[in-house]
């Protein structure tokens, strides 16, 4: 209880008041101050549900997922969130509802928060696409409830579109912050955020701009590699570029696995596909060109061989900082001899981090919670002094 009281006083330090009634987009939009409050949120309520305090904040209401893209540890993130603070959920189906018959995305927007206090979208496949459905959804939203529509404002919470993935690289920051002791202990620490070989699809670009719009923001020494060709968004770049020249940090380019990995702190290899590939995907989708597609998708798993060697093996975990650094990944991973014939990793690397790899995914719910209750709360602080007042339990098995 004493820990829950201290890192409330922390909360109250911080400044966070934007984030109410305010939507979650892309991490590099919100402040120091807002991502710590992010980080801070979502430690009290995880310490206040091992402490098995109730930390409901909601005694109905709905939280609705949309999610264009497949799904495990997100969705039920997303779903074990809104449980944690009282919400119930309701996945929207696309194929299940109107939209097929072109029901316009305001109109199902409003036609699904009649009682929803917040919605999650997950649309992360086509460059230019996924994080203009989500501010469409969410202006119509707010256009509902200003016009009397929508009894209440449904907050909107980014759970991956094309551009950044804020819930799982905020979920790998925490991580981090635990591992080393403390967000101020992150400066100086090198993170070799890497393309890998996959054998699969055409990955989204989302997790690598994500970790690097994010990490360059703490002070440390962040490094992008890849194979020539597989470029991420070229405005991201920018983003990390600006972020680690004023937090003092540092942002580099290779093209070489190995000089990534060399001294590094933490390591994230995983794949994706190159940003032109991307668009060029983007275009014959809207153009209904799906057979070219498949072309274009079979094209980029040959120019995917061409760099199998592209591996996080125990020889590449050899050149790390004293040859354990932190093996991150957002899961699931490409398993060489495992999940796939050759793959992003090893199988005895995968095997000796996997448990910190759940602990990693572990905190992806309480991150979206906190989003949701920053959204929700006008006054957090002075919220989690009244639910500790009121200590009422999670759960009684008598």
């Amino acid at each position: 209880m004493e820990e829950i009281k201290n890192m409330t006083k922390k909360l109250k330090n911080l400044k966070c008041d934007k984030m109410y009634d305010n939507n979650f987009y892309l991490t590099w939009e919100k402040t120091e101050d807002e991502l710590k409050s992010v980080f801070t949120v979502a430690d009290i309520l995880r310490k206040m549900r091992e402490s098995n305090i109730s930390t409901k904040i909601f005694d109905s209401g709905l939280g609705i997922s949309v999610f264009r893209d497949n799904s495990t540890r997100t969705r039920f993130s997303f779903a074990s969130a809104c449980n944690l603070l009282g919400l119930e959920v309701q996945d929207l189906e696309e194929g299940k509802s109107q939209i097929a018959h072109g029901e316009t995305v305001r109109e199902t927007a409003n036609m699904i928060s009649f009682m929803a206090d917040v919605i999650g979208i997950r649309d992360d496949m086509f460059i230019g696409k996924g994080n203009k459905y989500m501010h469409e959804v969410a202006d119509s939203v707010k256009e509902g409830y200003e016009s009397g529509v929508l009894e209440q404002h449904p907050t909107l919470v980014n759970l991956q579109c094309d551009i950044d993935h804020p819930t799982q690289c905020m979920a790998d920051l925490l991580h981090m912050i635990h591992y080393f002791g403390g967000i101020e202990n992150l400066k100086g620490k090198k993170v070799a955020m890497s393309w890998a070989y996959s054998p699969s699809y055409g990955k989204p670009l989302s997790v690598p701009q994500g970790v690097i719009g994010l990490m360059t923001r703490m002070g440390m020494e962040v490094t992008l590699a890849h194979p020539e060709g597989y470029d991420l968004m070229p405005e991201v770049e920018e983003v990390a570029k600006k972020n680690s020249v004023k937090s003092g940090g540092k942002f580099t380019k290779t093209n070489s696995m190995k000089e990534a990995f060399e001294n590094a702190d933490v390591v994230y290899p995983k794949s994706w596909a190159p940003y032109a590939f991307m668009e060029k995907r983007t275009n014959l989708y809207g153009e209904g060109k799906f057979k070219e597609i498949d072309v274009l998708e079979k094209e980029l798993l040959k120019e995917n061989a061409k760099h199998k060697d592209w591996e996080c093996t125990e020889e590449m975990m050899k050149l790390t900082k004293d040859q354990k650094a932190l093996y991150l990944h957002c899961l699931p991973a490409d398993i060489s001899g495992v999940s796939c014939k050759e793959g992003e990793v090893a199988a005895s690397v995968f095997d000796r981090y996997r448990k910190p790899l759940y602990k990693e995914a572990g905190y992806k719910p309480y991150i979206i919670a906190a989003m949701i209750f920053l959204s929700k709360v006008k006054d957090p602080a002075k919220k989690f002094e009244e639910i500790l007042k009121q200590n009422k339990p999670r759960f009684s098995g008598k």
